[in-house]
C-alpha cells in the first residue's frame, strides 16, 4: 500500500505563494484597480487627476502639503464671485450643496443667492479641485472630508491695496455621494475681548505663564474668535514666543512684543500631535492648539501645561463638566485615573461660551461660563466628582468664577437678550428661574 503523502508544513506553502507570485499579474489588477476607482468618481461628479499620493496604500504614501500657489483664488475663477458676495452680503458662512444655490448665513439666519442658478454635484467639486493639496485629496479619500484655507488674490475687486487679503476656512466634504462645502470667511483683525463683549476677567487668566486653558461650546459660539483675542492680549501686553496650530489657520497675528508663529496642518506639519510635539522642541512660552482631537494631541498639551508653558485650546463642550469627561474619556480606562490627576495638576481655567442672538435681532452676544481651577475644583476631579464643579463655580463668584445661567440672567436684566433665548440654553433652568426672579 502506498505510503500517504504528508501534507506541506505551514512555512513551505508560504514559500510557494512567494514563488508563485507574479509582478506583471500585480501590475494589471492595480492597473484595474485605477481605472475602476476613476469611473467611480466620475460618476460621482467629483474628478480627481491621476495623482500618485492617492495610488500607493495609506501606509507609503508620502504627504504632500499645500503649495503657497494653490490656497489663492483668482479673479475669473466662479469660486471667486461667490466668495467676493460672501464678502459683500456681510455673512459669516456660505454653503455650497448639489441642487441648491449658494446660501449664505447671514446674522445667523440662512439667505440663498437667488439669481444663480442651483449647483451639481459636479460643480461644486471643480470649484476646489486645484486647490487641493496632496494631504486634502487624501482626507476626501479616506474621511470624506478636509479642511483649508483660501484667499483672494491681489487685483481682485475687493482688493483696495489697503488691508490683507481676504481668507476664508473651507470644509469640503461629501453628502448623497456628491461634494459640498461649507465656507467661513476669516476676519482680517484680530478682535479684542472688549470687541467680543467678553468680560475683562478673561484678560487676567493669560497672565500666568504655565498651565492649560480650555474654550469650549458648540461648533459656531466664537471660540476661535475669544483664542485669538486672548493671543492678541499676550502680543500686546507681554514679551513671549507664542506658537499656534491649527487646521487651519484662522486669525493671522502680526508681532507686536511678543513672536507669533503660526503652523497650519496640512501646510506645514502633518498633525496636530505632530506639530505640538515639535513645537516644545521650539522654545515656546505660549502654544495655542487648535482643537484637542486625539489621544496624542490631548497627552502632549497636557505634559507642555506641566512642564512649564501656557497651553490654550478648544472643545466641543457645552459646560465645563462635560469638557473634563471628553479629555478624560479620551484615554483607556487604565489611563484615567492617572489623567485625572494630571489635568487637576495642569488645568488653570475653563471657558464656556454660547452666542445668543440680541433681542434687537442686531447680531450676536455671548453667554460665558468661567471656572477657575482653585483647591475645591482640582480635588473634585482628582476624586471624578465632576458633578460637584457647577456648586464650585456658583460659589466661586468672589474669585471670578461665573456660571452660564448667572451670565444669561444679567443679559436679560440688560435687556440684550429675550427671556425665552436664554431658557433655550441655560444647562440648569431652576438655577436661571431663580436668578431672573431675584433680578
Amino acid at each position: 500500500m502506498p505510503a500517504t503523502k504528508s501534507p506541506l508544513p505551514t512555512y513551505a506553502l508560504f514559500d510557494m505563494a512567494e514563488h508563485l507570485h507574479d509582478p506583471d499579474l500585480d501590475e494589471l489588477v492595480r492597473e484595474l484597480n485605477r481605472g475602476t476607482q476613476a469611473a467611480a468618481d466620475s460618476e460621482a461628479g467629483f474628478v480627481f487627476e491621476p495623482h500618485e499620493e492617492l495610488i500607493r496604500q495609506p501606509s507609503e504614501r508620502p504627504l504632500t502639503l499645500r503649495r503657497p500657489e494653490q490656497a489663492l483664488v483668482n479673479e475669473g475663477e466662479t469660486l471667486n464671485r461667490f466668495l467676493a458676495e460672501l464678502v459683500y452680503r456681510k455673512a459669516s458662512d456660505l454653503l455650497l450643496i448639489a441642487g441648491l444655490p449658494p446660501v449664505f448665513r447671514i446674522n445667523g439666519r440662512l439667505s440663498r443667492m437667488e439669481e444663480s442658478a442651483a449647483l451639481e454635484g459636479d460643480d461644486v467639486g471643480r470649484l476646489f479641485l486645484s486647490h487641493l493639496g496632496g494631504k486634502e485629496r487624501l482626507d476626501l479619500e479616506e474621511r470624506g472630508a478636509t479642511d483649508f484655507t483660501l484667499s483672494l488674490g491681489r487685483g481682485g475687486s475687493l482688493d483696495d491695496g489697503s488691508g490683507p487679503a481676504w481668507r476664508f476656512r473651507v470644509n469640503l466634504h461629501r453628502q448623497r455621494g456628491e461634494p459640498a462645502a461649507a465656507v467661513r470667511a476669516l476676519p482680517s483683525e484680530i478682535p479684542t475681548l472688549a470687541s467680543l463683549n467678553l468680560p475683562p476677567v478673561l484678560a487676567e487668566l493669560v497672565k500666568p505663564s504655565r498651565g492649560l486653558i480650555l474654550v469650549c461650546g458648540p461648533t459656531g459660539s466664537g471660540k476661535s474668535s475669544t483664542l485669538a483675542a486672548m493671543v492678541g492680549e499676550i502680543n500686546r501686553t507681554r514679551t513671549s514666543h507664542v506658537i499656534t496650530i491649527e487646521d487651519p489657520i484662522e486669525y493671522e497675528h502680526r508681532s507686536i512684543r511678543s513672536v507669533v508663529e503660526h503652523v497650519e496642518v496640512g501646510r506645514d506639519a502633518r498633525s496636530f500631535h505632530e506639530a505640538l510635539r515639535a513645537s516644545l522642541r521650539q522654545d515656546p512660552d505660549v502654544i495655542l492648539v487648535g482643537e484637542m482631537r486625539d489621544l496624542e494631541t490631548v497627552a502632549t498639551a497636557l505634559t507642555a501645561a506641566e512642564t512649564g508653558h501656557l497651553v490654550l485650546s478648544t472643545l466641543h463642550t457645552n459646560d465645563a463638566q462635560q469638557a473634563v469627561h471628553r479629555v478624560v474619556d479620551v484615554f483607556p480606562p487604565a489611563q484615567q485615573s492617572q489623567i485625572r490627576h494630571q489635568l487637576a495638576l495642569s488645568l488653570h481655567a475653563i471657558v464656556v461660551q454660547q452666542l445668543v442672538p440680541r433681542a434687537d435681532g442686531r447680531g450676536r452676544v455671548p453667554a460665558i461660563e468661567l471656572l477657575l481651577a482653585n483647591y475645591p475644583i482640582r480635588h473634585h476631579i482628582r476624586s471624578d466628582a465632576l458633578q460637584k464643579l457647577y456648586n464650585e463655580i456658583t460659589l466661586g463668584k468672589r474669585q471670578g468664577m461665573i456660571a452660564l445661567e448667572e451670565s444669561l440672567a444679567q443679559l436679560v436684566h440688560r435687556g440684550v437678550i429675550g427671556d425665552d433665548e436664554a431658557r433655550m440654553r441655560a444647562s440648569h433652568p431652576d438655577a436661571l428661574e431663580a436668578m431672573l426672579r431675584v433680578l
